[in-house]
């Protein structure tokens, strides 16, 4: 039970509402009801009727619901099929992961959140209403992707074999333990992390990459672009300007990791030729004395090189070198291909073939 009684009024109030819209539809709440032997009591039941067809919905309602929620609760229905074979159980949440949502409806349990999103499969009744998440679910879920819980993230995804313990990723991915320990229960809810062991020994391993990184593109997908300083530098072919770049920033003790098709282009050879080197760079003075060095011409059009300022070396994270040059590790780089333009997506998807292979 969510621990605001108005909270789940409105709740139900809303999802009354709801199947009382539908075509040849009578909805009634009934109260709560105690199930057989057991002392589970449903926090309310729903009568529907829809046309000739019937239904009685067992109402569980709950705060949020992830994948992890969903496999603790799926038990319970199997439990109580066979007890009430003319009920179905129905969850309302005020919130519920997308994740979540495809898990209910392969198991075919309804579901309704505060956004409208309705799923309802019983006694030939079929209703499917997909709605976009409430505000404060798509928050929460966005926060997991930016400042320093996608510095977890990517710690995880770059060692994604290996077991670690909270205090050993806190320091990989330059974190306190409390943000290592946050990350890691949003993705146990989204049930993408295995662990073993208890207390300060618990240790976890992601177990579906794929599975974050394509999550991690989604919400990518809703964020806004990129800021980017394009400039254009004399008398340079892209292969040639990053070789330059890096010795100048060398020169400069200007920090940086070449990103995009430049970088794309070492992990994975992919494109025939590229026209623009793209690169995220710490602000400071030492990355203007490395772009005054360069001559370059702040342009709106034309640019063969584009900056990405960053506030922090954290930012920089897992860099890689490679003959002299500063790459960003093959995550940063897979992610900043899925939010260009061109063939970058295309380049995006060999370099997950090929390099990072989940």
């Amino acid at each position: 039970m969510l621990d605001s009684i108005t909270t789940e009024e409105h709740l139900l109030d809303g999802l009354l509402e709801t199947l009382q819209e539908l075509p040849e539809a009578q909805a009634k709440l009934s109260g709560t009801e105690q199930l057989g032997n057991s002392a589970r009591r449903y926090d309310a039941q729903i009568d529907l009727w829809v046309g000739s067809n019937e239904a009685k919905l067992l109402i569980e309602i709950k705060k949020t619901l992830y994948p992890r929620d969903v496999q603790q609760t799926l038990w319970q229905i199997r439990n109580f099929a066979d007890q009430t074979p003319q009920s179905v159980f129905f969850l309302v949440a005020q919130s519920i992961s997308p994740g979540a949502k495809d898990l209910l409806r392969e198991e075919q349990v309804g579901y309704y959140d505060s956004g409208g999103s309705l799923f309802l499969y019983a006694n030939n009744i079929y209703v499917y209403m997909d709605k976009p998440p409430p505000k404060s679910m798509s928050k929460s879920i966005r926060s997991l992707y930016s400042g320093r819980r996608a510095q977890v993230l990517q710690a995880i995804l770059m060692r994604q074999g290996d077991w670690f313990r909270v205090k050993d990723l806190a320091q990989r991915a330059r974190v306190s333990p409390a943000t290592a320990s946050q990350v890691l229960m949003k993705l146990e809810r989204f049930d993408w992390v295995a662990s073993r062991g208890q207390g300060p020994n618990k240790k976890r391993q992601l177990r579906d990459p794929s599975a974050l990184l394509d999550a991690w593109v989604n919400q990518l997908a809703m964020m806004r672009p990129l800021a980017m300083r394009r400039y254009f530098v004399p008398s340079m072919h892209a292969e040639g300007l990053v070789e330059k770049f890096a010795e100048v920033c060398a020169e400069k003790n200007a920090e940086y990791a070449i990103t995009h098709e430049a970088a794309g282009q070492r992990y994975a050879p992919f494109l025939s030729t590229i026209s623009q080197v793209r690169c995220r760079m710490l602000a400071g003075p030492a990355t203007d004395e490395a772009l005054s060095a360069l001559d370059v011409r702040l342009v709106v059009r034309g640019a063969n090189l584009a900056i990405i300022e960053v506030e922090s070396s954290n930012e920089l994270l897992f860099r890689q070198l490679d003959n002299r040059i500063w790459l960003a590790n093959p995550v940063q780089v897979y992610l900043d291909l899925m939010r260009s333009e061109g063939r970058a997506k295309e380049m995006a998807r060999h370099l997950r073939n090929e390099t990072l292979r989940f």
